[in-house]
């Protein structure tokens, strides 16, 4: 069985945590350069110039993309022939406090959601996802998620009577609630199926998918691109200042649920849909 230590999960956390901040995804970069092409509304071709010069700029000079350097996400993908030597949460966490601030990242991490909303001082606890997977690696997720987006996101507990019609109507429904908050253009990740929790997890983790890459199931390749053309076609655009690049793409993960129920998450993330894998 191989072994690695938990000191080394810490120390890439820690260079993830810095990374992912400062450096965009190559197809997030994509899809936005394509929607500048294709746009037509000029306040909205303006915007998009300046989001393409910010992301160059933060990556030349190694500095956050955006102020909100958010929660630190951080999914673990275990495999099962390996042994972690060492406390793997408290690894993670050591990560987060000390990529945060060696990156200076903005901390903004409260230590209770309700009664003692004091800064934690290191952007910790991370919100860490574990899954078992065949082999001997670990591969390790980081991806900080700013609150402006996140505070958009909505789940619902549809019926199964109300069908394909009913999760469409509820995805579009989170979209129109959202406006310009979620500081478009978006990435949609919805999650149908499973439980409660189940649907939203799905939901988060379809914002890690490449943007163009589409679900193999060709019914829901076909529903995710309907879903980003009746989006888009809602005018409300990049900032929502208009334009037709309001979402840059729906990324839809699904999973078998119970008779009585039909779960649905969306989980929506800004056009700085930050995350970095590294695999040790």
């Amino acid at each position: 069985m191989r072994e690695i230590s938990a000191d080394r999960i810490a120390e890439c956390v820690k260079k993830l945590c810095i990374e992912a901040c400062c450096v965009l995804p190559n197809d997030v970069r994509d899809c936005i350069c394509k929607g500048r092409q294709e746009e037509t509304w000029a306040p909205a071709q303006e915007i998009l110039d300046h989001i393409i010069d910010n992301y160059h700029i933060a990556e030349e000079n190694m500095v956050p993309i955006c102020q909100d350097t958010g929660v630190a996400c951080v999914f673990l993908q275990i495999g099962q022939d390996l042994h972690i030597t060492g406390n793997i949460e408290e690894a993670v966490n050591r990560g987060v406090a000390e990529g945060y601030t060696e990156g200076y990242l903005r901390k903004s991490v409260v230590v209770d959601p309700v009664f003692d909303r004091t800064n934690s001082g290191n952007n910790t606890p991370a919100m860490i996802y574990y899954e078992m997977v065949p082999g001997d690696q670990l591969t390790v997720t980081v991806a900080p998620k700013g609150f402006g987006s996140e505070n958009m996101s909505q789940i619902k507990m549809l019926k199964p009577a109300d069908g394909l019609e009913g999760v469409k109507e509820f995805i579009l429904k989170v979209i129109e609630d959202a406006g310009p908050n979620p500081c478009p253009p978006v990435i949609v990740g919805v999650g149908i199926g499973g439980t409660f929790d189940k649907a939203a997890l799905m939901a988060k983790k379809a914002l890690l998918r490449d943007l163009d890459q589409r679900n193999e199931n060709p019914d829901y390749a076909a529903l995710e691109q309907e879903l980003l053309e009746a989006i888009n076609a809602k005018g409300i655009g990049p900032q929502g200042f208009g334009g037709k690049t309001y979402a840059l793409a729906v990324n839809i993960n699904t999973f078998g649920t119970h008779i009585a129920g039909l779960p649905v998450a969306v989980n929506i993330n800004c056009h700085v849909a930050r995350h970095k894998t590294e695999v040790l």
